[in-house]
Formats: C-alpha cells, structure tokens, sequence
C-alpha cells in the first residue's frame, strides 16, 4: 500500500515536447533519480510498452507513473504524464493536459524550437499551466541552450528566465529540476468534501482484469467498493478495485483523494463504456456539471484494409475488435471490393496512426494486408439541398446531383532553416496551400503558417517536406474546418470495368495529369490476354487518358505450308474475330500488385 500525503503535497505534471527531443529518456531519469525502479529493472524508455513504441523511439500511449519525493524531510507525491509527441497523437495529449497543473516544456538544445513543440505548448496555455522550460541535451557538442532560450522566447512568447539544462541521458541537471518541479508546480486545489469528481484520461484493456479507467479526482473521493456513475454514458458501475500507476507493477490502494491520479478497475470487457475525457462521479450523490472541454477523438484519414488470403477475413475482423479494446480512436465496418474481395473501411487519426496500426495488425496477428490509398472524409451538398458525409470515393453520388463538394482544411506550421524556404513555398503552392504567415524568428530560422487541403497531406506530404529541406523542417498541423473545393472523382477502368479500389478524389486541375499516370502504370503491371486490354482513367463517363495493353500474339498459320494466300488471310480473319469476341465477353484479373505500384503513383 502507498502512503497518503497532503493535497498540497502532490504535483501533477507532463512532458510536452517535439518528437525524438528526449521525453521518455527524461521520464527514465525522473524515475531513476526518485528510486521507483531499481537499476536491475531500469530499462530505456521505461514507460513505453509496445514494440514499435521502443523500435521506432516514439511513445503512442501516454502513460503515468506516481513518484515518492522526499525534499527538506517532506514527503511530496509526483504524479508524471508522459505524452506522445506525434501530431496524429496529439487528442492524447490534450487530455493529460488537462489532467496536470504544470508542463516541463523539452526543447533539444542542438536542434530548437519545433512545429509540435509550438501545437503542444498552446494546449498548455490554454489549460492554464505552469511551464517550466527544460533545455535537453547540453552534453551535445552542437548544443546551444542560450540560441534555444531565445527562440523559446520569440516564437512562443514565454518567459524563460527561469529554467533547467540537463542531460536526461547522462542524469546532469536532473536533481535541480525535480526541485523546481516542488517549488514552481502549483498543488491540485479541489474541494475535498464535494461529491466526487474525476476526470477520465485514458483507458486500456486488461486480459484479467477488464477495461481499466485512468482517472484525475479534481473533487471529491473515489473509494473501493463505491457505486460509480459514468456521465456521458449515464450508466453505473461498481469500483472493484484501485491502483496508482507504476512502471513495473500498480501499487493497490483503498481511496483515491483530491488531486490524485489513479487507475480505477470495473472488470467491463469493452474499453467503449470508458470515454476518454468522460467524467466519474458518485452515483448516489452526483456532481452537478461533468468536466468539459473535450470531445472523443475523430478520424480524420480512411483506408481500406484487405487480407491478401480472402479466407482471413474473420481473423482480421477478430484482430481489429482486439486493437479496438485497447485504442478508443480505432473505428471500422466491412466494405467489399470486386478487386480486392471483403474487408474494412478503418479510421484513423492521421497517416502514423495508420502505419502503427496496419504494422500492429501484421506483426500481432500473423496477418498478409493490403490497404488502399488513404482518403479523407468529404462533405457533399447535393441539387436537392441534401448533405453527404462520404469516406470513401466509391460513395460519391453521380456528378449531375452534386452542387458542392466541401474537403477538410488543416491549419500546418512549418519551422524551417531560411535556405529551403523557397523550395517549401514550391511545395506548399503545389498541395494547394494558402498563406497564412511567415515569421522570422532570428537570422537563420522561418516560422510559416499554412491552410492546406488534408487530402494533400494524407499521402507523402512529410516525407516531401524532409526531402526538400534535407529533414531539417519540422511539420505540424490541426483540423480546421470544411472549404468548397473544385473536386472530381477519377475512376479507373480496365476492359470497360471500373475497378473500384483504385477510385480517387482528385482536385480538378490534376485529373489528367494523375489519369494518365495511373494508366502508365497499370500497362506495365497488367498481363498481357490473348485479346487487347483497355486501361482508361475517366471523370464520369468522360474518358480522359488510355493506354492499351496489347494482346498476345498466336501464330494461326504456323500449319500452313506455302498453298494459297487466302487460306492464310481466312484463318487471320477467323482468329480477329475470335479476339474480337472475347474482348466483348473477357475478364481481365487486375493482380495486387498493381494496387501496391499505384498507391506509390499516389505519392510522386
């Protein structure tokens, strides 16, 4: 059992930085420096528990941990949130936020301010934080913590007089922070006699011991054994047990007090009942207004996920309810394709989210995918008043019956050095994107602000952005809101049959140049029939590129020796007609392949 401390006693606090600028190895040294984990058990990147998270180096879940910390003979209570710094991640971290009452602010102190550190800064600033900045990485040869302060203080606007420099991979500067955390971080105020109060901001599943809630008490107790009643759902649950959160194992405890964080075990088998940014309160004596500010996460990106062996399809749906247990953000329903047989339509939070989890599903569950080109959701104003939502292009009603066609806007900003900034307006007229500002931020660095279209962005928008600035750039963007668009669907047709897989929603202007290229492609990937192939790419019934794939030649008069001209002319003619005929009547099999080689067109 962990030993209660006074309210004032406790400090909740995150770490908001850029990705790959030292978070989960700061949180590793936090913990090391207050002795949670021996150093038998220290591992790095402690915090992070999938794979991918330790592989690639980024953390997905925002996890927490609480921490005894002992200053001047008092015992004080840290309680840390670790969040992801990934854009598509970032609804995580607006919920822990939400959860703590002070940020340590990270910023590399080689490579500076970064686009995500600037998002996630202003969600602190709107939770009313206390910032600490903390400028990492001082062991670099290339570090230079007085340019950061500056630019921390430019580009943000925020005080940096006081702050910490560490090396949370060496431990130097760590001591000296967790004292400033005590005496900077402001105590959770909350009233302690109120009717209970918390704030839901995570929550997984547990093969034995069902969905598990992470809760914030900000009124109010929660005891074991207690009847709780969820709010945005209205239904009503027993509190089986409770435990504060811990690297290696949860520590148990009877209550959770005001200003404490804590998981709270109901034994649900779905993580469904247990919203994210759901409030908890008593279920006898309730709190008269839930905690507001958030809503669930919306998908922004759509792809369709197919098993290559079309017998697997119930071992994909059974994989998907799996992940689906552990990431509320996860939404699909099953679709079917002619090309590609049965398989879902799956919403995710932007394109990383998409590689994690199609990577999770493959390595996991032992699954073979395919996943079609990603697409956004679209707005639809039909000639009869009517709006659409469509997800998927194949949706999209005829052309005659649209009036507008609305795509989805997201407000990017880009922190590049000032030699690519002409290669990055290139880019960014290219994607269609409209100016919003341009910053300088000292002499060698450019703060731009863009609305692009997101269908812009879902495919390879990043991995342009890095080609043209050689990485240096960092990008980060937010939704914004739905503009009319000049939009058409572009459909793929082989031997006179549209192959809806391939079916695309494309910005006017780059109808052609994109049909043609599809068409190309498709010409080298199909196998040749024994009768001529029609590749075409159209807007409707308006053909605007083809190709021909030519069919397989047959020597039909090989038998003839020497005779008479007109029994070979007869047999030429009796053979075109045949292909004739079958052309009229032949199927053509688009292999997988194919569908691989043009989502990589998608991204040229």
């Amino acid at each position: 059992m962990a030993t209660k401390v006074p309210q004032s006693n406790i400090r909740n606090f995150s770490i908001i930085a850029h990705i790959d600028h030292g978070k989960s190895t700061l949180a590793d040294r936090i913990i090391q420096e207050c002795g949670a984990i021996s150093e038998r058990q220290m591992s790095a990147q402690v915090m992070d528990t999938m794979d991918i998270e330790k592989e690639r180096g980024i953390t997905i879940k925002a996890q927490s941990v609480r921490l005894d910390y002992y200053k001047d003979g008092e015992h004080y209570v840290l309680n840390l949130i670790d969040t992801p710094g990934h854009v598509d991640f970032s609804y995580e971290v607006s919920r822990s936020l939400a959860s703590c009452e002070g940020a340590l602010l990270v910023v590399d102190a080689a490579q500076g301010v970064e686009a995500q550190t600037i998002a996630n800064v202003y969600i602190a600033i709107e939770n009313d934080l206390e910032l600490i900045p903390v400028v990492n990485k001082i062991d670099l040869p290339a570090a230079d913590p007085d340019k950061v302060l500056e630019e921390l203080e430019e580009a943000i606007g925020i005080d940096a007089t006081e702050h910490a420099l560490v090396s949370a991979k060496t431990g130097v500067g760590v001591p000296e922070l967790l004292e400033m955390i005590v005496d900077r971080i402001p105590a959770p105020n909350g009233n302690e006699s109120a009717p209970t109060k918390a704030l839901i901001y995570d929550s997984w599943f547990d093969n034995y011991l069902g969905a598990l809630a992470l809760v914030r008490v900000f009124e109010g107790e929660i005891e074991k054994g207690q009847k709780i009643r969820i709010m945005g759902t209205n239904e009503e649950h027993q509190v089986l047990d409770l435990m504060y959160p811990h690297p290696i194992k949860p520590i148990k405890t009877d209550t959770l007090a005001t200003g404490e964080v804590g998981i709270v075990v109901t034994g649900l088998k779905t993580v469904e009942a247990l919203q994210v940014g759901d409030t908890v309160t008593d279920a006898k004596f309730p709190t008269s207004e839930p905690i507001g500010g958030f809503e669930p996460a919306k998908p922004f990106v759509f792809a369709g996920i197919y098993p290559i062996e079309t017998d697997k399809f119930e071992d994909l749906r059974d994989a998907l309810n799996k992940l689906k247990l552990n990431d509320a953000a996860l939404s699909f329903e099953p679709e079917s394709s002619a090309a590609l047989g049965s398989g879902f339509r799956v919403g995710f939070l932007g394109m990383l989210h998409m590689e994690v989890v199609k990577e999770r599903l493959e390595r996991e569950f032992g699954l073979d995918l395919i996943a079609t080109a990603p697409s956004v959701v679209y707005k639809v104003k039909l000639t009869n008043g009517e709006e659409l939502t469509i997800q998927n292009p194949s949706e999209m009603p005829d052309a005659s019956k649209i009036d507008t066609i609305y795509e989805p806007y997201v407000k990017a900003t880009i922190l590049t050095p000032n030699d690519y900034v002409g290669n990055l307006i290139k880019l960014l007229n290219e994607r269609r994107g409209v100016q919003v500002k341009m910053d300088y931020l000292n002499e060698s660095r450019v703060l731009m602000e863009y609305d692009i279209p997101m269908n812009e962005i879902v495919m390879d928008f990043y991995d342009k952005l890095k080609t043209v600035t050689k990485g240096y750039a960092s990008f980060d963007y937010e939704p914004i809101e739905f503009r009319p668009g000049d939009l058409v669907k572009l459909d793929i047709r082989v031997a006179g049959e549209v192959v809806d897989a391939l079916s695309i929603i494309v910005p006017r202007e780059k109808a052609r140049s994109r049909g043609l290229a599809f068409v190309e492609k498709l010409k080298e990937l199909i196998p040749r029939q024994l009768f001529e192939v029609a590749i075409q790419a159209s807007i409707g019934n308006t053909i605007i590129a083809r190709t021909n794939v030519r069919s397989m030649g047959k020597n039909v008069t090989a038998k003839c020796y020497g005779g008479d001209i007109t029994r070979k002319r007869k047999l030429l003619e009796k053979q075109k007609a045949g292909k004739k005929r079958m052309k009229a009547i032949g199927k053509v099999n688009v292999p997988q392949e194919a569908f691989m080689a043009v989502l990589k067109i998608e991204s040229e």
